[in-house]
């Protein structure tokens, strides 16, 4: 896996080949909580430099938001990760088991796409790449 520090900027990211993504649905909840695109490109170098809680199977949770909200990030083969699931810590302390399986097989199935499907995704729009433009 690419080691990147703390200094580097998604265009550093991106010459190592790693790429970062969110859902859909994960873009309208880091809105509604106030987590910008800038933050999320911080928070995948720290997962990258191993600050975050291995769950296996391709999945991270990360602590977001001063320490307010926890994500969900789902890795394929250490080049793309995906912000998948996001919850505030006042709400649930984790997820349960079979949520995490369900992330697990998710995880599986995107590290099984090809770089032409991720295309069709993007373009569909249900996945957005992460950009620390403001």
């Amino acid at each position: 896996m690419t080691q990147v520090g703390p200094g580097a900027t998604l265009r550093h990211v991106k010459k190592t080949s790693t790429r970062a993504f969110k859902t859909a649905w994960f873009s309208k909840a880091a809105r509604k909580s106030r987590i910008g695109d800038p933050a999320l490109v911080a928070a995948i170098r720290e997962v990258m430099q191993g600050q975050a809680d291995d769950l296996g199977g391709g999945v991270f949770k990360k602590r977001l938001n001063k320490n307010m909200h926890r994500s969900i990030i789902l890795a394929k083969g250490g080049r793309h990760w995906i912000f998948a699931y996001l919850f505030a810590k006042k709400d649930r302390a984790s997820i349960d088991g079979a949520e995490l399986a369900d992330f697990r097989k998710l995880a599986h199935a995107f590290g099984r796409m090809t770089d032409t499907e991720l295309q069709a995704v993007l373009k569909q729009g249900d996945l957005l790449e992460l950009c620390d433009e403001k």
